[in-house]
């Protein structure tokens, strides 16, 4: 029986694909082992985004080489799109599949098995016209799996490299995101995160056109999924319809959290980044979204230190960040991306100066986020029990249908249970509750 051991970095939409990686494999006689010990052969599903997870991805190949001097190592993701021959100078040892080549991923662990001719398969980016890579990913021991529906992005903001590794968007067609809904359901998953890289673009490359809003509204009409989770991912704001605010308030099944990327609250940045939207669009876009669902919880994305940056406009963003009705913040370092518009702006940022503006954001992210989470003391929370206890409290804990972690003392025959806890208090960043 052939090993494998699998390790993933960057975005859920790659956590996707190695999960379908997995079970491919398993299906097919493959036993799946730890990253950290031996097996017969390693994938490392890259990451490009930054020169961080470019930097984490080398390391990740030398190490499955070292841990195995027999060993084979298949590389994929947005890495290998970018930089093929970096990685195949590595070692004789490593081979390359490209994100479109992820769904024969059994033949080419075949094939490397076999012993034959080095495996070089990286389709040209634009080659991708449909929804071809693994879409369906279960997450074993948890309460919460992980779909799939949308991949690449046709957007050009000035500093991402996305677009170049992942094509133009492409999405699943709406039946078989309700037949792969269905499925997951009928496994045990109470809740489900519907992800993609550009996930309001689902449904308008297809024929004929359709919408996110469209689909999310067909799963209030389908009894097969009346009591599921279904939590939507990152939405960009210009993209909040005043249909698809509704269906967080109108289709039961909506989690009240979603992700918005802001990237800069400074407009000449935002101008720069190539960003669709000023400021004033943005916080309409939030304020409106909150006064329609109240208990709503969003997640804003930030960028500091990019090229031409400068104090009074970063500045600009920590004011008009605090002032806006959101849960937290995700907040990143400009990362130089070669290929990019930005990469040959003038003014690029100091490192030193990124770590000061990031920590900073991230300070406020916890301000903000507290200040979420004590609004809802004395309010009963729909919690979704996970299949572990909390390492600090010994207590059962599990995440509210708005993304508040909460923790409470319970029998673990709650695991993968969906119970209501009243928040009693707010410590160590989770509320802590009572179960009614």
């Amino acid at each position: 029986m052939t090993t494998v051991a699998i390790a993933t970095l960057g975005c859920k939409v790659n956590q996707c694909d190695s999960a379908a990686l997995q079970e491919a494999l398993e299906q097919d006689g493959c036993a799946i082992v730890p990253f950290s010990g031996s097996a017969d052969m390693y994938i490392v599903n890259t990451c490009t985004v930054t020169g961080s997870t470019e930097s984490q991805s080398r390391q990740l190949v030398r190490r499955a080489l070292r841990l195995n001097e027999e060993a084979q190592v298949l590389v994929t993701g947005c890495y290998v799109q970018k930089s093929t021959d970096e990685l195949c100078a590595i070692s004789n040892r490593v081979h390359v599949i490209g994100n479109h080549e992820k769904k024969d991923i059994v033949a080419f662990v075949e094939k490397i098995v076999r012993g034959q001719a080095a495996v070089r398969e990286v389709s040209d980016i634009g080659q991708e016209k449909t929804f071809t890579t693994p879409a369906f990913s279960k997450f074993m021991n948890r309460s919460r799996a992980f779909l799939k529906i949308q991949d690449g992005c046709n957007a050009r903001c000035s500093y991402c490299i996305v677009p170049s590794v992942r094509g133009r968007s492409r999405s699943l067609p709406p039946e078989e995101v309700r037949a792969r809904l269905v499925q997951l359901v009928s496994s045990g998953y109470q809740e489900i995160v519907l992800t993609g890289i550009h996930l309001g673009a689902f449904g308008l490359d297809l024929q004929p056109p359709t919408s996110l809003t469209k689909l999310v509204k067909s799963f209030g009409e389908d009894d097969r999924l009346a009591d599921t989770r279904i939590r939507l991912s990152s939405i960009e704001p210009t993209e909040f319809t005043e249909q698809l605010r509704a269906v967080f308030s109108d289709v039961s099944q909506v989690c009240h959290h979603v992700h918005v990327p802001l990237q800069s609250g400074d407009d000449a940045v935002l101008k720069q980044m190539r960003r669709p939207y000023t400021t004033s669009l943005f916080r309409d876009v939030i304020e409106r979204l909150v006064d329609a669902v109240p208990d709503m919880n969003i997640g804003i994305d930030v960028i500091v230190g990019f090229p031409g940056e400068t104090e009074e406009q970063f500045e600009n963003t920590v004011a008009f960040l605090r002032d806006l009705p959101a849960g937290y913040l995700h907040v990143f370092p400009y990362s130089r991306r070669q290929g990019t518009p930005a990469a040959d702006f003038s003014g690029q940022v100091p490192e030193r100066v990124k770590k000061e503006r990031v920590h900073v954001l991230r300070q406020l992210s916890e301000e903000m986020k507290s200040r979420f989470q004590e609004k809802h003391i004395g309010r009963t929370l729909q919690v979704l029990v996970e299949s572990s206890r909390d390492k600090t409290t010994g207590m059962l804990k599990g995440f509210s249908r708005n993304y508040i972690p909460v923790v409470f003392e319970g029998s673990a025959s709650l695991f993968g249970k969906e119970v209501a806890v009243k928040a009693t208090d707010v410590m160590d960043g989770k509320a802590r509750g009572v179960l009614q």
